[in-house]
């Protein structure tokens, strides 16, 4: 009976060897293979609307001895602001608190340490206005107010997807024209779309075009131009090129 367990494990181990044997080859197939050469194309590409929102910010600096005094008045003079905004027609939605800071103020002496000669405080807030048609009257009355701080304004697409897709598709030609650049350029065919990635979309940034620091009577609205807005889109296309 000893003489027998060679002969069996011999046989177990023929019948092993040809399932191992056979289970290589699919594992290959399921490894997509490329005969041909790759060539990796970047593009961007741009989509511009009339723009419909606006978005600044807006606020008030004051300056006190004690640091209670100069929040005092920061805060009493925020609520004019405040009131002018919805006054305006801005919807609270619309207005969100960006910053509150309060500041020693320092004098500087040679050989002497800093000595705090008073308070700043500032109270900031971001603004969205819908009506593009009132921004200038707006401005006018957050100065009126009492705002010393405005900074802005951005114009931007308050629904961008449509836009976006625009240029997502524009992208993705440009890239496929030119893939087949090269491929001719190479006596080649582009045979096929190997991956296809986005590397991002994006608005344009903040537009700073005005700034005011002191309250001072205005003859007329404030001149606004919205221009254009664009949005733009950037894709990274990987091609097969073949005969």
């Amino acid at each position: 009976m000893p003489t027998l367990r060679p002969l069996l494990l011999a046989f177990a181990l023929a019948a092993a060897l040809p399932m191992t044997s056979h289970a290589r080859p699919a594992a290959d197939l399921a490894t997509p293979t490329t005969q041909g050469t790759l060539l990796s194309v970047s593009t961007t590409a741009e989509a511009s609307r009339t723009p419909d929102i606006a978005t600044l910010s807006t606020g008030v600096v004051t300056q006190a001895a004690d640091a209670n005094a100069a929040m005092r008045d920061n805060a009493t003079q925020m609520d004019k602001v405040m009131a002018a905004l919805r006054a305006a027609g801005i919807a609270p939605r619309d207005i969100q608190t960006s910053g509150i800071n309060l500041n020693p103020q320092y004098r500087y002496a040679e050989n002497q340490p800093p000595a705090i000669v008073g308070y700043q405080a500032s109270n900031t807030v971001n603004v969205k206005v819908r009506e593009l048609a009132r921004l200038g009257k707006v401005l006018d009355a957050l100065v009126a107010q009492g705002a010393n701080q405005i900074n802005g304004p951005r114009f931007g697409i308050d629904q961008p997807e449509a836009a976006l897709e625009e240029a997502r598709l524009a992208a993705v030609k440009k890239a496929q024209a030119q893939a087949q650049t090269y491929a001719r350029a190479l006596g080649l065919q582009v045979k096929r779309v190997v991956s296809i990635s986005e590397g991002g979309a994006s608005q344009p940034g903040p537009m700073p075009v005005m700034r005011m620091m002191a309250a001072t009577p205005m003859e007329k609205d404030t001149a606004i131009s919205p221009g254009e807005s664009s949005v733009s889109v950037s894709v990274e296309m990987v091609f097969e090129l073949g005969q």
